[in-house]
């Protein structure tokens, strides 16, 4: 489990961060990133190129790159109504469209990052969309209209669809033109997909009405199938069976993202052999700054990593190896092992996307959920934000006591505790 092998150029430039920034001994690791493009005006939510602070390295938030707004047919039925049936009519309409609320890997849109996204789409598009996991399923399909001509109609429930891709912003450390440092919201790993709807509405609509083009009502015209027999020709009151365009307008259902992972998202492996990895010499403590409180790995299988303090009896419990280590963009990845009990920092898969899951040890793998980003302050500070490159999700706890979890939180801790030091021991 401790290397062998000769450590990278890049994991010795990480392991000169060891040393306070009032000792001013912390040096700064080879790879700068890149300055992140200019952020609008206009918006309160962070842009990519905005500034931010030690604080917001153990945060993210979501921004929305792409949007398509599609009107969307959900429930249809071809009716036919005749002289002496008009008036208030009641229909049950068949389902053809399923839509259902996703974000990434969230089928239950709990987390705050998956409602600040869904929050941020709403303004993009300037609609009122749905902010908590629903599906169109879930709506009554019967359509109540008062008809006051005979003719051939389409009943139908319907809504706006609104779908695209999202990105998410993590606070670490830029170089300027100048050469200089600053800490910047960038682009970073874990964006994904949305999928949402607007209010459904309802109505009857014929094939001679005049309506608006590209409209729900119009959608619902185009269902009628105004060139077919069964639009053309006099049938009872009542229900007229769906045409061949009707029957071809039922797609499948959007899959619930209850399997898988979303778009951009890397993919876990199976937990396999113990995986040989290339740690560095140089233990850290990954500390709450300021204060005696550091990660503490369990000696119990079923524990999870807590906040402990540092002591001759702490069996190395409190000492981490980087692993692993790669960096692109300025964002270290690396695998954590602890040097106390071999095992390596990971969120359970069967909880990966629960806010508020507890950070465990596992035998060492090659897997995702034991891959973390670690973002870095400026040089001559060794505060870092650490985020779980499977789930997406930032590294902090509840509150500040001996024996409290570390945990996932999808956008962080916004109080400042998910930024910790990454100090050498």
């Amino acid at each position: 489990m401790r290397s062998t092998r000769p450590v990278s150029r890049i994991t010795r430039s990480l392991m000169t961060v060891t040393a306070t920034a009032a000792a001013g001994a912390v040096t700064a690791l080879s790879l700068a990133a890149s300055p992140a493009a200019a952020a609008p005006t206009g918006t309160t939510a962070p842009r990519p190129g905005d500034s931010c602070t030690a604080a917001d390295l153990g945060t993210r938030h979501p921004y929305i790159k792409t949007t398509e707004v599609s009107p969307t047919i959900t429930h249809f039925k071809g009716w036919y109504v005749t002289e002496g049936t008009t008036g208030e009519q009641t229909v049950s309409t068949d389902t053809t469209t399923v839509i259902n609320v996703s974000v990434g890997l969230n089928d239950t849109i709990e987390t705050s990052f998956a409602v600040e996204a869904l929050s941020n789409v709403s303004a993009t598009v300037g609609l009122d969309v749905k902010l908590e996991y629903t599906s169109t399923s879930n709506e009554s399909n019967s359509v109540t209209w008062n008809l006051t001509q005979p003719g051939y109609y389409g009943f139908y429930k319907g809504t706006k669809k609104v779908t695209g891709t999202y990105g998410s912003l993590n606070c670490n450390r830029a170089q300027q033109d100048d050469g200089s440092w600053a800490l910047e919201w960038t682009d970073g790993p874990g964006g994904g997909s949305f999928t949402t709807f607007t209010t459904l509405e309802e109505g009857a609509v014929r094939c001679q009405d005049d309506v608006p083009a590209d409209s729900i009502m119009a959608k619902a015209q185009a269902l009628l199938d105004c060139g077919s027999a069964a639009a053309k020709t006099d049938h009872p009151a009542g229900a007229v069976a769906p045409t061949a365009q009707q029957e071809q307008a039922r797609p499948a259902p959007d899959p619930a993202p209850t399997t898988g992972t979303p778009a951009e998202q890397p993919t876990a492996t199976a937990h396999s052999a113990r995986a040989a990895l290339d740690c560095s010499a140089e233990a850290y403590k990954i500390a709450v700054p300021g204060k005696p409180l550091s990660w503490g790995a369990p000696l119990l299988a079923d524990d999870g990593v807590r906040l402990r303090p540092s002591s001759i009896f702490s069996a190395h419990l409190d000492n981490w190896r980087l692993c692993n280590v790669t960096e692109r963009d300025g964002v270290i990845e690396a695998s954590l092992w602890n040097w106390g009990n071999g095992g390596c920092a990971t969120i359970a898969e069967q909880n990966a996307s629960t806010e508020r899951a507890v950070l465990r040890t596992v035998p060492c793998a090659e897997d995702d959920l034991q891959r973390f980003y670690i973002y870095r302050d400026v040089p001559g500070s060794s505060k870092i934000g650490v985020q779980n490159k499977y789930t997406g999700s930032m590294m902090g706890y509840d509150r500040y006591a001996d024996g409290e979890f570390i945990r996932q939180y999808s956008s962080g801790r916004q109080d400042g505790t998910g930024t910790f030091d990454l100090t050498a021991v």
